[in-house]
């Protein structure tokens, strides 16, 4: 039984998803968060005027970030699971009879007995690494998110806003795992649809 969805569709969009959030956290890792650091006083290296002014500063600038984030690149992050999931299901259920008719009306031994037997893992690698990004962004991003908005006024949030630049640092070491994963998730996904159409 054919899906109701075309797979190749669903892993098209679904690839795309992955590169949108690969490239927006290549972009903020290494232009969108360093651009708010830039000549940032250390504590100590300036009156404390003026570093509360750059701390409260940076506190009203990070919402830009999270909001973009939580609205769109959130959403999209989770239809990568779904995406993926079904492309694997989809791989998954027409791989004995799909894949094996097709391996032996090209002649191969391979097609016919492997019967398209990892394609449907390779997807749900996919997924698993879209479900690692979301979970990261849960668990490990949320804490530090809070925190730089909480510098916006730091007597009422309780942040230490002598931290204010660790917790930026911190926040695009921990965004790495946003491009990786990603990267995988898009990289293999897509050697894996192209893969099958040369099958």
């Amino acid at each position: 039984m054919a899906p109701a969805v075309p797979t190749s569709a669903v892993v098209g969009t679904t690839v795309a998803f992955s590169f949108i959030l690969l490239g927006n956290a290549i972009t903020q890792s290494f232009m969108g968060v360093p651009a708010l650091l830039v000549d940032f006083p250390r504590p100590g290296s300036s009156s404390p005027a003026t570093y509360e002014a750059a701390t409260r500063h940076l506190g009203r600038q990070w919402p830009v970030f999270w909001s973009v984030g939580n609205v769109f690149f959130r959403p999209i992050s989770t239809l990568g699971i779904f995406g993926y999931a079904y492309a694997a299901w989809s791989a998954a259920t027409a791989a004995p009879s799909v894949g094996s008719l097709r391996g032996l009306a090209n002649g191969n031994i391979r097609g016919a007995v492997d019967g398209g037997g990892y394609t449907w893992k390779l997807y749900a690698l996919s997924a698993v690494c879209h479900l690692v990004t979301v979970v990261h962004s849960a668990v490990n991003m949320q804490p530090l998110n809070n925190k730089l908005d909480g510098l916006s006024d730091p007597k009422v949030s309780g942040v230490d806003a002598s931290l204010a630049e660790y917790y930026a640092r911190r926040w695009i070491k921990l965004n790495g795992v946003r491009i990786v994963m990603p990267f995988v998730a898009g990289s293999v996904a897509l050697w894996n649809g192209l893969r099958g159409q040369t099958a």
